[in-house]
């Protein structure tokens, strides 16, 4: 692994490949991911290409990889995922795969229709057997009844439906059966009467079972109807009807004995065709288990073949055709790596004319690289969320490590949940090499991929909870409270020192609810406590003025020792890019900048914490107005922290006219050699102008996002304060209640109330409040801090690596 501080030092390569081993050589620099090549026919369409050809064979095999996938996840068919990644194809092999892939494609396929011809006749045959079976019951035939003249039969006593009533009534009468889906019914039914005029009389039946369609496969529910109509013209409507209305239209026996037949007929052509296609299924299932077996080491090497292919087009030819050229960016330390792949790529090939390399000069900006593990890996990220760093400039994540989760736990800082948060984040890490957190939903994936960033942010939250006594809104006294409530009452002072001194009797403890501890009185302030906040503020009605202001001081320390910070790693680019005159001309002076205004309001929150006791508190100054008499010059006097903070004495008499006429004097010589400046600059064509207004605009800027920024990082300030307010009512309105309960019902409604809170405080607190005090230290590093020295213009590092080819099915199958 390389620095963190800054990015890989970059070479531009060129490599002489020989026709007959550059596709070796290409496979053995996938399989290191050492170099990013260059284009370098970025002027030739993709279709003109050397090996458009070969991209388009392995397209080809793409596509018949990805319809075996498909067949074998329908089959139900488990698909084994190697661990270790197969080696690219020899050329030998391809023409082999190609040829064996496209055999079993075609036999597939064939045995696959074969077996949808079978699935559909065995469904038709079923779905004739229920039509049989329901209209047996709709019109009454007597086989045997032999038909005798009668002019006048009389109606009343037979059915018009009766097969022997319409001979006897010399009319023709059809038949037109079949099964229509349930949605139909009602719209087929209203177009049969519209069209045939009434004459045709229609029977309905539904079927007890949902049948599975032929045509689509899909289960639904059918109805099975008999259509009696009279003329053959009449019988041709419903025939068209039937057909726009996607009815299965089956014969209609005209006798019991050819219903017989056909019943019998139906069962033994059924029980052959489910031999048959079981049959069928299980070589097909055969052939599906033996391509899966091969399948995933397929996929994987034509997409490496593929991507080899790629990477041959981006390469030139020499004038003899016989040498690819190609120009690769590679990281100085790995030089001879890629020296040993061009060998290792030649040795295979068994080429009698290795390949080579050589490094060439440029004045191109190279790519980023910054190597990181699975530790760093997530802050990086933060940091090129932001912008890839410029080439070599100081990379802001080493920094990053430890102040991104520290700016996160003093705006999110609770003991409690801190410690949940921090479990939650060991778990995922003991962990890691589970493979269903690789391959989790995209939620639970972003939090494994952020698994270290949260342990980070849960440690530090742990200790923020520490300094500010917070453990789910309630303090915890561990060493002992300083300050003393028994020195507050005293019998051995008499009652006019009691008064004085504020000391309590026995009448202001029992008058008044709301009692005051003076810290100047000896006794009741005994020393601060050893670690964080004294756990006696938790009881303090006053307890929200004392944190803002604590919270609000340590706010604006900590946001301008880390934009001074920044300002100092902008020297460090200043140095290393050899631009020594931007340490005096820009460095400096926003370091002085800084330091003189904002540093000083440091300098006076710490000298006012040093000097003022409790027995000066009552006289000490705001610091605030001394802030702004700093700029304001207020003609009156005002007590300062120390004795000649505010104000100044004049000399003599005349001194403010000198400084005026001198300051005249300073201005027109400066004027002058401006002047004289812009001349010279003018001599050597340089724009003066346009450098003067950018340093104008940047210093203007600057000077500007230094007091909007340090008001930014009061932020820490207003989310601490809002995380702990939260975290307060909720224990008030669900714990509290729940605890105050009398004993006879307080324990069987105590754990509901518990596992309430605990819902509450993992769904608001830590994770509403965990993402709102993310979001809120990523805005602060992005803008407060890498402002200050971080460009992020640069271009990320893509190295050509297998690694960075999805394995997965799912891709290739879409």
């Amino acid at each position: 692994m390389g620095s963190l501080f800054r990015s890989e030092t970059m070479c531009l390569a060129q490599l002489f490949l020989q026709s007959g081993t550059a596709y070796e050589c290409l496979s053995a620099l996938g399989e290191k991911g050492l170099v990013q090549f260059r284009d370098l026919n970025q002027n030739v369409s993709s279709f003109q290409r050397k090996f458009v050809g070969e991209v388009k064979r392995c397209e080809e095999l793409e596509r018949i990889l990805a319809y075996l996938v498909q067949e074998i996840n329908r089959a139900d068919i488990p698909l084994p995922e190697g661990e270790t990644s197969p080696p690219a194809p020899p050329l030998k092999q391809v023409l082999e795969m190609q040829e064996q892939l496209q055999k079993l494609e075609v036999e597939l396929r064939e045995v696959t229709k074969n077996k949808e011809k079978l699935r559909k006749n065995l469904l038709e045959l079923i779905e004739y057997t229920h039509m049989l079976r329901v209209t047996k019951t709709f019109v009454k035939r007597n086989v045997e009844f032999e038909p005798t003249y009668e002019e006048f039969p009389p109606l009343e006593n037979d059915s018009l439906l009766d097969y022997s009533c319409m001979q006897r009534l010399g009319a023709k009468l059809g038949f037109v059966s079949g099964l229509i889906n349930q949605g139909k019914v009602e719209a087929f039914e209203k177009m049969l009467w519209r069209v045939c005029k009434g004459y045709t009389i229609v029977t309905y039946a539904e079927l007890d079972e949902p049948l599975e369609d032929p045509e689509t496969g899909e289960v639904i529910k059918w109805y099975v109807f008999l259509i009696s109509f009279w003329g053959e013209q009449i019988g041709h409507k419903v025939k068209k009807i039937c057909d726009c209305y996607h009815c299965h239209v089956y014969p209609y026996p005209n006798t019991a004995e050819e219903r017989k037949e056909i019943q019998e007929g139906l069962n033994t052509r059924i029980q052959d065709l489910y031999t048959v296609l079981h049959k069928t299924e299980d070589y097909l299932r055969q052939v599906l288990c033996k391509a899966a077996e091969s399948v995933y080491s397929h996929v994987i090497q034509v997409k490496k073949m593929k991507a080899i292919y790629h990477m041959l087009n981006m390469c030139s030819f020499d004038v003899t055709n016989k040498c690819l050229i190609a120009e690769v960016w590679c990281p100085e330390a790995d030089l001879h790596e890629l020296r040993r792949a061009l060998e290792e790529g030649s040795r295979e090939s068994g080429a009698t004319i290795p390949s080579f390399m050589n490094t060439i000069p440029t004045k191109e900006t190279p790519p980023t690289l910054i190597r990181t593990n699975k530790f760093t890996e997530g802050f990086q990220n933060i940091v090129d969320a932001y912008g890839v760093g410029s080439y070599r400039e100081v990379n802001p994540a080493l920094f990053t490590i430890i102040t991104f989760p520290f700016l996160f736990a003093v705006m999110f800082g609770d003991f409690g949940h801190g410690f949940v948060m921090f479990l939650f984040a060991l778990l995922l890490v003991l962990n890691e090499n589970h493979p269903r957190l690789n391959q989790s939903q995209e939620i639970m994936r972003m939090f494994f991929n952020g698994r270290y960033i949260l342990l980070l942010m849960g440690l530090f939250s742990v200790y923020t909870g520490l300094i500010y006594n917070d453990c789910f809104s309630k303090s915890v006294n561990l060493f002992g409270s300083g300050w003393s409530v028994s020195a507050m009452y005293s019998s051995s002072h008499t009652p006019a020192e009691q008064k004085k001194m504020g000391l309590w009797n026995d009448s202001v403890v029992r008058h008044n609810r709301v009692l005051q501890l003076d810290p100047s009185i000896p006794g009741v302030f005994q020393g601060p406590y050893p670690l964080g906040i004294d756990p006696i503020w938790n009881l303090a009605t006053n307890r929200l003025t004392f944190l803002n202001s604590f919270k609000m001081k340590m706010s604006v320390i900590l946001g301008i020792i880390h934009m001074t910070f920044g300002v100092i790693l902008g020297i460090f680019n200043h140095l290393h890019f050899r631009k020594k005159f931007n340490i005096y001309l820009v460095s400096v002076p926003e370091l002085l900048f800084m330091l003189c205004i904002f540093g000083y309001l440091i300098f006076m929150i710490v000298y006012k914490w040093l000097v003022y006791s409790a027995e000066t508190s009552r006289v000490a100054p705001s610091i605030l107005i001394e802030f702004i008499n700093m700029f304001l010059f207020p003609a009156s006097e005002t007590n300062g922290l120390y004795s000649g903070q505010s104000g100044y004495t004049l000399v003599r008499k005349d001194s403010e006219e000198e400084v005026s006429l001198l300051g005249s004097q300073d201005i027109e010589e400066g004027n002058n050699q401006i002047e004289d400046g812009y001349r010279e600059m003018m001599c050597e064509e340089f724009n003066f102008g346009e450098i003067l207004m950018t340093q104008v605009i940047h210093s203007i800027e600057y000077c500007l996002g230094c007091i909007s920024n340090t008001a930014s990082y009061l932020r820490l300030w207003a989310l601490s304060l809002a995380h702990a307010q939260l975290s307060d009512v909720l224990w008030t309105m669900l714990v509290r209640v729940g605890l105050r309960v009398d004993t006879t019902y307080g324990v069987l409604l105590l754990l509901p109330v518990i596992a309430l809170f605990a819902v509450l405080t993992i769904f608001i607190l830590l994770i509403m409040e965990g993402l709102s005090a993310f979001l809120h230290a990523i805005r602060l590093h992005w803008v407060e801090f890498q402002n200050k020295f971080y460009v992020g213009a640069g271009t990320k590092f893509v190295p050509f690596s297998f690694r960075l080819l999805s394995s997965k099915f799912s891709d290739d199958v879409a």
